[in-house]
C-alpha cells in the first residue's frame, strides 16, 4: 500500500519563512512517499480501507519535533475509511462498515483517569498517528474499542475533519462553560474554530462572538457563519469578553487573550503544543480572578457526543482536498495559513 512516512523530524521549509529550528534538517517535504506492508489486524483491532484523512497542526507539530512520537511514523488522526478486516475478538462490527478514528487510539482503561471519565489524561494513552501509525496511508489498523460509527451519506472528506477539529473544539467548547449571553472571543480560525463558532450558535444563540485572526478570508468566512465582530488579533473588540478560546500555534496569543478577558473570565488554550513561549505578568494577566485552562487530547465520549451533535445540527464544514502524494505541500499550506478551510487527503 501506498503511505506518506515520517522518518526523522525536519522543519518543513515553506516560502519566504526564515527557519527557527537551524538544528534540525529543513525540508519542503519531510514525510516520504513510499510502498509498505498492509498492516497485520490484531484480534482487538479491525484493518480499515482509508478513504479520507485530515491534516491537523498537530501534525506539523510532530515533524518538526515539538510533539513526540515513535519514528517512523505515518501521521494522521482524522481518519474515515471503510472496514476492510475484523479481528477475531471484535464483535459488533462488520466489513464495510464507515468508521472514524481519532486522536486517542488507546488507552490503559486502569488507571484513575480512566476510571474517573478522564482517559484523555490516561498515563498510557496512545496517540493515532503519533503513537499507533495513522491515516496518511491506503489502509491502517484501529482499536475497535475506538472506533466510531460514521454516516454513509456524507463525503469522506467533510466527515473527516470531525475526528479531531469538531470533536477537540467540542471538547473546548465544553470547558469553556460559556453562560447565555456572555461574550466570546475566538483567537484563529482555522478547521476547528470555524466549527466551533457553529456549536455556539447552535447551542448558546444569545452569546455575542468575536473573532480574531490575521487572515481576511478567515474573517470574511467568520462573519458568514455568525460573528459578531471580526477584527486583527491586535485590534480591541467593542467589549470585554467573558470567555476565549485560543486556536493559535503561537504563545503571544494568551496574554492577548488575557488582556482582552473581562473579570472572572476563562480562557481554553486548544493546542497541543506552543511555537513560541507564554509570558504573562500577573496583574495585566491573571489578576481578578482570571482562568486558563489547556484542553489536553480528547477523549471517546467527546467523539461520540459530537457526532451526536452533528446529527441534529447542520454544520458547514468547509475543506480543501489533496492527494495523498500532496501530503507534504498539505502541510505546507497548513503552515503557511494558505488552506481555505480543514485541509483533507483524498485516498480513496
Amino acid at each position: 500500500m501506498k503511505a506518506a512516512l515520517l522518518r526523522e523530524i525536519a522543519e518543513i521549509k515553506i516560502e519566504g519563512v526564515s527557519r527557527k529550528y537551524p538544528e534540525l534538517q529543513w525540508r519542503e517535504e519531510p514525510l516520504d512517499i513510499v510502498d509498505i506492508s498492509i498492516p497485520m489486524v490484531l484480534n482487538s483491532q479491525v484493518l480499515i480501507n482509508v478513504e479520507s484523512c485530515g491534516v491537523c497542526y498537530t501534525d506539523i507539530d510532530i515533524v518538526e519535533g515539538r510533539v513526540k512520537c515513535r519514528l517512523p511514523i505515518v501521521l494522521g488522526h482524522q481518519i474515515v475509511g471503510r472496514v476492510a478486516e475484523v479481528g477475531r475478538d471484535v464483535y459488533g462490527v462488520s466489513i464495510g462498515d464507515r468508521v472514524g478514528v481519532a486522536w486517542i487510539g488507546w488507552s490503559c482503561g486502569r488507571c484513575s483517569y480512566c476510571l474517573n471519565g478522564f482517559e484523555n489524561l490516561c498515563y498510557g494513552f496512545k496517540a493515532t498517528g503519533c503513537d499507533l501509525d495513522g491515516g496518511y496511508a491506503e489502509y491502517t489498523v484501529a482499536f475497535a474499542s475506538y472506533i466510531y460509527r460514521l454516516p454513509n451519506n456524507v463525503e469522506a472528506e467533510k466527515l473527516a475533519p470531525l475526528m479531531c477539529a469538531g470533536s477537540i473544539g467540542y471538547r473546548a467548547y465544553r470547558l469553556a462553560d460559556i453562560p447565555d449571553g456572555a461574550r466570546v472571543g475566538l483567537f484563529g480560525f482555522g478547521s476547528s474554530a470555524h466549527i466551533v463558532i457553529q456549536i455556539i450558535r447552535a447551542l448558546k444563540p444569545s452569546v455575542e462572538i468575536y473573532v480574531f485572526s490575521r487572515g481576511l478570508e478567515h474573517r470574511e468566512l467568520a462573519k458568514r457563519l455568525g460573528a459578531d465582530w471580526v477584527g486583527h488579533p491586535s485590534e480591541d473588540p467593542p467589549k470585554k469578553i467573558n470567555r476565549a478560546i485560543d486556536f493559535t500555534p503561537i504563545g503571544e496569543t494568551v496574554a492577548r487573550a488575557m488582556e482582552l478577558l473581562d473579570r472572572g473570565g476563562k480562557l481554553i488554550i486548544n493546542a497541543i503544543r506552543k511555537q513560541t513561549p507564554i509570558t504573562l505578568d500577573y496583574a495585566k494577566h491573571l489578576w481578578e480572578e482570571k482562568e486558563v485552562k489547556s484542553v489536553a487530547n480528547v477523549s471517546r465520549s467527546d467523539v461520540r457526543e459530537f457526532i451526536e451533535f452533528i446529527k441534529r445540527h447542520s454544520i458547514e464544514i468547509h475543506i480543501q482536498s489533496y492527494r495523498l502524494e500532496e501530503a507534504n505541500k498539505a502541510l505546507r499550506d497548513l503552515k503557511a495559513a494558505k488552506t481555505k478551510g480543514a485541509p483533507v487527503l483524498k485516498i480513496h
